[in-house]
């Protein structure tokens, strides 16, 4: 299941079928402390801002 923030609806597309803008996940990654991924995590949420 994914949100589009601009029009308030889920979908299951990787675009919102309303306004055609980029969906995302509405739920956070699961927290490890042996987490392999968060470097590279961080470094995504870093460049998409």
């Amino acid at each position: 299941m994914r949100y589009c923030h601009s029009c308030d609806l889920y979908s299951l597309a990787d675009s919102c079928p309303v306004c055609k803008k980029k969906t995302v996940n509405p739920v956070p990654a699961r927290f490890s402390p042996e987490d392999k991924y968060g470097d590279y995590r961080r470094k995504l949420k870093k460049i998409e801002g």
